[in-house]
């Protein structure tokens, strides 16, 4: 009753955005390396959409244009 509506706001996001349904490996540290690309992915993916609708005002490096 006390929880958030979207505590699983990004596990939601990449079982259906993503198609993710199960893991592929076995062992603690084969499902470890997993989550830890699938985050990376997610994250990746989330910059992606934030640079494609141009809502970054800073970046790391300078921008070379072509």
């Amino acid at each position: 009753m006390n929880r958030s509506i979207q505590a699983e706001g990004v596990i939601g996001e990449i079982k259906q955005d993503m198609g993710f349904r199960r893991f592929l490996c076995k062992g603690k540290k084969n499902i470890l390396a997993e989550c830890i690309l699938l985050g990376l992915a997610h994250n990746v993916n989330k910059l992606h959409n934030k640079i494609q609708s141009e809502r970054c005002s800073t970046y790391l490096h300078p921008l070379k244009t072509a």
